[in-house]
């Protein structure tokens, strides 16, 4: 992202912190520091003003540091609560997001301020600001989209009976690195036969065998964005049963799908996968949310469930992924990865919908 990017996001920050009358705010989500100054090392947090910002981290990252960010740095050596502690002493109101502060931080801090500085809950502040991308931020997600695709194509067909659920989830991860990704969004999940109706099933040393279903649940991370994607194979000849099953969420899919655009809330989303997957008498077996949002951490808001009000706007990504889950016989689920525009979506998941019969 240019720098421009960033500052533009800490000018939007600036205006909340006025709103919410803080004089500081401390953030300490390594996302949310990203976000903010551009800096992807392991160990930073930021203390935003209204007028500037700091970022402070060890110096295993100096150089990383004043080479990604153009906020200012300052090296600790310790804690960084102290430092930022020993920099507030003059401010009035801290916000800190309880979410995203550790109990020894939040001591530590507390410990050091001076009766001056007050420590206010801000939960979410930053997050408000990511939940609605830019046309960069889109873009990266659906680059991160089309080299998942990419490296679900030169998987697949690698599925046959003996291969292991291991396996197919490693060569899934090897490929998105050799494509560019810098790795998985999330650890790839592969399960085949009725370990497919475990809905976060992680991949074990089963070989799939011959008329299983294998379920396939994977992300890539490029420059900073994630993406995410489930495809279902068949190994062998599918059976009716199979087949109807598959028909059927991937109609609650593309139900849900269409109903995507500006002005709708959240659950409406959801409400509609559901409604498909009642006519067909299988919604008791959908047991997650229709979706989450997506974009520098793999969930994000908004959450696509039942009693979540929030309204879609254009910029928001999000995923849409029911899925129907039989114990005993196994599990469909059918995912992409979707950019909420002004007329309506924009599907950034380039894979076939069609059931992958191997």
């Amino acid at each position: 992202m240019a720098a421009s990017e960033f500052s533009g996001r800490r000018i939007r920050l600036s205006g909340l912190l006025k709103k919410h009358r803080l004089e500081a705010l401390l953030v300490s989500s390594a996302a949310s520091v990203e976000y903010l100054s551009g800096f992807t090392g392991s160990n930073g947090w930021l203390l935003a003003t209204p007028d500037d910002c700091t970022l402070y981290t060890d110096p295993r990252y100096e150089i990383q540091a004043s080479g990604q960010t153009d906020c200012r740095v300052r090296v600790v050596k310790g804690a960084l609560g102290i430092a930022v502690a020993a920099d507030v002493k003059r401010c009035g109101a801290l916000g800190f997001d309880p979410a995203n502060l550790p109990c020894e931080s939040y001591f530590a801090l507390s410990k050091g301020i001076t009766r001056r500085t007050s420590l206010k809950p801000a939960a979410g502040l930053v997050e408000s600001l990511r939940i609605v991308k830019t046309a960069a931020e889109v873009e990266a997600i659906a680059n991160s989209a089309r080299l998942n695709s990419e490296a679900f194509r030169r998987v697949v067909r690698f599925l046959r009976p003996g291969v292991t659920e291991r396996d197919v989830g490693a060569r899934i991860d090897y490929q998105l690195r050799r494509l560019g990704a810098s790795g998985p969004a999330f650890d790839t999940i592969v399960a085949s036969g009725e370990r497919s109706a475990l809905p976060h099933a992680q991949p074990t040393d089963k070989p799939i065998g011959n008329n299983e279903l294998v379920l396939v649940d994977m992300g890539a991370r490029s420059a900073g964005y994630t993406s995410d994607m489930t495809r279902v194979a068949f190994v062998g000849a599918p059976s009716r049963e199979v087949l109807e099953l598959y028909k059927a969420v991937l109609e609650a899919q593309l139900a849900a799908i269409d109903v995507v655009r500006p002005g709708i809330a959240a659950e409406r989303v959801d409400a509609t996968a559901r409604q498909v997957l009642r006519k067909h008498r299988l919604h008791r077996y959908f047991v997650h949310s229709t979706g989450h949002g997506l974009g520098l951490e793999i969930h994000e808001k908004p959450r696509l469930g039942q009693g979540e009000k929030t309204t879609l706007q254009a910029g928001m990504v999000v995923t849409i992924e029911p899925g129907v889950y039989l114990e005993g016989v196994g599990g469909v689920r059918i995912e992409d990865t979707i950019a909420v525009t002004g007329a309506g979506c924009r599907n950034l998941t380039p894979t076939s919908k069609d059931l992958f019969v191997v």
